[in-house]
């Protein structure tokens, strides 16, 4: 070979490295971080206070993820704003899979009830990674109701318009628009008490200041259980395995679809690698249909998802669609 011919050999390979170098750059380095990840400790922020559903599910995945990552996965509780706080800090950390955000469907609400409002986007702010897990509501009544059935209570209601109250953990809450759907579908006519967080509402609830609210299983049947509230129904088309007395909203109300649940979805910022997205994603559906991580969410009144990215995607954009329908037909606002 004549030193022509190698100088051309080398030249053309050398193009070539600096060709795949511009790609890298061109792109962030993305395909070597994304080949490389994990590299360092990952934090899932919770836009909630701990000992809540979000962050017991959070919890719940983070050690196991940690050991098959190789990292540590960090979980950082930053409440405030109905989520807001939280999921804000996600949405303009780096795209590189180190910061994720676990939300519950105030994100999907605040679409609509934050409007023109939001320092993100709920929808193109994020790249959607998993829904982990779904949590369905559970209707609870007040002993002090002379009501014992969910149809009982609904004829109640019916006999007395505007005059029995139902709470909720907040405006915007699921708990809160899951009981407005259920009038606007049943006709009905409350009075809704807003708290600030699920326990002061289920103070009341037993107190007798207000009749009726909805919350998840694993928050209502310890009260359950010690006969201090009534049990009503579950938001689900069928008995859920994890309560199967527990009869549905549907059964008790004469409806054929009601359904309401909370549910828990991984997001990461805009723009994040997809390797580094199915890869949280496969891990984390390994992790909670793994059959012990499985009967253990569902005693605590969980439904396992573990669904991948794109489905999570076509889910949020569902969720946000079904729950503004609700928030603008029941005028629905924040203070």
């Amino acid at each position: 070979m004549t030193s022509d011919v190698r100088h051309g050999a080398i030249s053309r390979r050398s193009t070539l490295a600096l060709a795949s170098m511009a790609v890298g750059l061109g792109t962030g380095g993305r395909a070597t971080r994304a080949s490389d990840y994990p590299t360092k400790p990952i934090r899932i922020i919770v836009p909630y206070t701990p000992g809540g559903t979000t962050d017991i599910a959070t919890r719940l995945v983070a050690e196991p993820l940690s050991r098959v990552l190789g990292q540590p996965v960090v979980v950082e509780n930053r409440p405030g704003a109905n989520s807001i706080l939280g999921a804000g800090v996600a949405a303009t950390s780096a795209p590189d899979g180190y910061t994720l955000v676990m939300v519950l469907p105030a994100h999907a609400a605040n679409a609509t009830l934050q409007a023109g409002r939001l320092p993100f986007d709920p929808l193109a702010g994020f790249a959607p990674l998993s829904l982990v897990v779904s949590a369905p509501l559970v209707l609870a009544g007040s002993k002090h109701v002379p009501a014992a059935t969910l149809r009982e209570f609904l004829d109640h209601i019916r006999a007395h318009p505007g005059r029995v109250n139902y709470g909720s953990s907040g405006i915007g809450a699921t708990a809160h628009l899951a009981m407005e759907m259920l009038q606007l579908r049943t006709s009905l006519r409350m009075e809704h008490v807003p708290y600030r967080g699920t326990q002061p509402a289920l103070q009341d609830l037993m107190a007798g200041n207000i009749g009726l609210m909805f919350d998840t299983y694993s928050t209502l049947k310890p009260q359950f259980e010690a006969g201090n509230i009534r049990p009503l129904g579950i938001a689900t088309m069928a008995r859920a395995p994890f309560a199967p007395e527990l009869p549905t909203v549907n059964e008790g109300s004469g409806l054929t679809d009601f359904a309401a649940s909370s549910w828990c979805m991984l997001l990461a910022p805009a723009r994040t690698p997809e390797p580094i997205l199915e890869r949280i994603a496969a891990e984390v559906r390994t992790i909670v249909q793994d059959p012990a991580m499985t009967r253990r969410m569902q005693d605590l009144g969980f439904v396992v998802e573990g669904r991948p990215p794109a489905e999570t995607g076509a889910f949020l954009r569902a969720e946000v669609e079904r729950w503004r329908a609700v928030i603008q037909a029941a005028n629905v606002r924040v203070e």
